[in-house]
């Protein structure tokens, strides 16, 4: 079951399970050490820096997938009443309509980042999140990073995709300083006052909620001069007849 124990602490995971499935109005749980530290320290020094001359400002989100991509500091930059961030993709990765049968390589990325990319992809990962969550996933549906800076925010926000999609907001800073914003909370619905839960530590940690009708949540502003890096991974459930098990509308918010 957990042959790749080099990859993730799924010790800790799993200690959290119970938690997640009995959390209420939604589905979620909050996971420390998330990484084996070793791997995390590899993904931490290789996480992609942002030059802002490389930065694309225009366009939307469609044209970002198709220019900031790979490894690189080039990033797609985001401000709008809704969000402020900026966003990254894998080359030729997830973000399909369908999804891809299997791992592909980004050689612009380090070996690490490749390495978890590729775990993504197999019957483990899927197999230990099936059972963590109880939630029939079963394909990789999205990979993005996702970096916020001085202003940076979302609004909180409720997507509803369905009864079978896993979102992970994964962290990658040292040194948070408590009560500070940058976490991506819980709430029930879309306002901020209602707020369940807003993760501390943003080193090595997790965030994983079950979306659905009561899985608000979004990122107070920030306001000092810092960095927060973060990587969001959705797994789903897919079958070539009726493809993604996804009921939003076309236009929805992203996770920062």
């Amino acid at each position: 079951m957990t042959k790749n124990s080099d990859i993730i602490n799924w010790e800790s995971v799993f200690s959290y399970s119970k938690t997640f499935q009995e959390n209420k109005p939604t589905k979620w749980a909050f996971i420390e050490e998330f990484f084996v530290r070793d791997f995390y320290e590899q993904l931490y020094e290789t996480y992609p820096k942002k030059d802002d001359s490389k930065t694309i400002k225009s366009g939307d989100e469609l044209s970002g997938r198709k220019l900031a991509t790979g490894g690189g500091t080039n990033w797609f930059y985001e401000s709008t009443d809704d969000t402020n961030a900026h966003r990254k993709w894998w080359t030729n990765g997830l973000e399909s309509y369908a999804p891809h049968e299997d791992y592909v390589e980004d050689p612009s990325f380090s070996e690490s980042w490749n390495k978890l990319y590729r775990y993504l992809f197999s019957d483990e990962l899927i197999s230990n999140f099936q059972k963590f969550s109880g939630v029939p996933i079963n394909k990789p549906k999205a990979f993005r990073f996702l970096l916020l800076t001085t202003g940076g925010y979302q609004l909180p926000h409720v997507h509803n995709i369905g009864p079978a999609s896993l979102v992970f907001l994964l962290y990658f800073n040292k040194n948070w300083k408590k009560g500070d914003p940058g976490g991506t909370y819980i709430t029930p619905d879309d306002t901020e006052s209602n707020m369940i839960f807003e993760p501390y530590n943003l080193d090595n940690s997790v965030m994983i909620f079950q979306d659905g009708p009561n899985a608000g949540h979004g990122v107070r502003q920030i306001t000092k001069d810092v960095e927060r890096r973060a990587l969001t991974i959705t797994l789903d459930q897919y079958s070539p007849e009726k493809g993604w098990n996804d009921s939003r509308p076309k236009k929805v918010l992203r996770e920062i």
